[in-house]
C-alpha cells in the first residue's frame, strides 16, 4: 500500500520539479531565441520560439554599437581581483573561527549571516563617501574594494563550513609526526581546503561579474564601465530598446556565469552541507 501511494507522490514531485525548471529556464531560452531573430521577426505580432530565419546580425550590431570587449575586460579585472582578494582574506579568518569556537566567533558568524540582509541602498552612501576621501571614485580599484567587502561575509561563512569538515585529528597526527604548525597547514589542511577555496573564489567572481548597482553609481567614465552597465546603453529614451542587439549582448554576458556556476554548484552545495555538520 505504501508503495502504491509513494509512486504517485514521487511522480508529483518530479512533475513539480519539471515545472519549476521550465519556469527558471524560460527567460534564458527566450533570450537565446531573441538574440538570433532578425528585425522583422522581433516586431512580429505572432512571435515564435524558434527563429524562422536565424541571423548573427544582432551580435554584429551589438559589438558595433557598444564597446562590449572593453566592458567585458573591465568586468573580468574587477571580478577576478575581487574573487582572489576575498579568498586570501577570508581563508585564514575562516580557519581561526572554525578551530577556535568561542562566543566571539559565534557572534561573528551570526553577524556575517545578518549582514547579507542589508540592502545595497543603505550601504552606497557611506561607501561613496569613504571612496571619495580615498580618491577612488570612478576607478576599478575602488569598485574592487567594494566587491571584496560585499563578498567577504558569504566567503567567510562558506569557508568556515569547509574548515570544519576537515577532521582536526589529521592536524594532530601531523603534529605528532613532528610537523610544525605552518607545515601542517600547508601540507595537510590546505590541500583538503583547495576545492572549497576554488568554489568560494568562483562564487565571488560570479557575484562581481553580475553586479550592476555599485558599478552604476561608482563608475562614471564610459571607458571604465563594466559589462552590466554598458548593457543599459541599449535602452533608449522612454523605455525604447534595441531589442535584438540587447538580447545578443545579454546572452554573451550571461554565458560566463552559467558555465562557472554549472562547474561549482556541487562544490557550493558540499560546502553548505559541511558547514551544517558538527564534529
Amino acid at each position: 500500500m505504501s508503495l502504491r501511494t509513494s509512486r504517485p507522490a514521487r511522480a508529483g514531485q518530479y512533475l513539480a520539479l519539471l515545472c519549476y525548471l521550465v519556469f527558471l529556464a524560460f527567460p534564458f531560452l527566450w533570450l537565446i531565441s531573441t538574440a538570433f531573430k532578425p528585425a522583422p521577426e522581433l516586431g512580429s505580432l505572432h512571435p515564435t520560439w524558434i527563429p524562422e530565419n536565424p541571423t548573427l546580425d544582432n551580435f554584429r550590431q551589438a559589438f558595433d554599437e557598444q564597446p562590449l570587449l572593453r566592458a567585458a575586460a573591465n568586468s573580468l579585472i574587477a571580478a577576478l581581483s575581487a574573487g582572489v582578494i576575498a579568498v586570501v582574506i577570508a581563508t585564514p579568518m575562516a580557519y581561526v573561527m572554525a578551530r577556535h569556537r568561542t562566543r566571539l566567533s559565534t557572534a561573528a558568524t551570526g553577524w556575517v549571516v545578518v549582514s547579507q540582509a542589508f540592502p545595497f541602498v543603505l550601504l552606497i552612501i557611506p561607501l561613496f563617501l569613504v571612496l571619495k576621501n580615498l580618491h577612488l571614485i570612478n576607478t576599478l580599484w575602488g569598485l574592487i574594494m567594494v566587491y571584496v567587502v560585499w563578498a567577504l561575509p558569504f566567503a567567510l561563512w562558506m569557508l568556515v563550513g569547509y574548515v570544519r569538515a576537515v577532521p582536526p585529528e589529521l592536524e594532530e597526527a601531523a603534529a605528532v609526526d613532528g610537523a610544525g604548525r605552518l607545515r601542517t597547514l600547508v601540507s595537510v589542511t590546505a590541500p583538503l581546503l583547495a576545492p572549497g577555496i576554488v568554489a568560494t573564489a568562483l562564487f565571488a567572481f560570479i557575484t562581481a561579474w553580475n553586479e550592476f548597482f555599485f558599478a552604476l553609481v561608482l563608475l562614471k567614465t564610459p571607458e571604465k564601465q563594466t559589462l552590466p552597465v554598458v548593457l543599459t546603453h541599449f535602452l533608449g529614451a522612454e523605455g525604447a530598446s534595441d531589442l535584438g542587439p540587447l538580447a545578443a549582448a545579454a546572452f554573451l554576458a550571461t554565458l560566463p556565469s552559467l558555465v562557472l556556476f554549472a562547474v561549482i554548484q556541487r562544490r557550493i552545495t558540499g560546502g553548505m552541507l559541511a558547514g551544517a555538520v558538527k564534529s
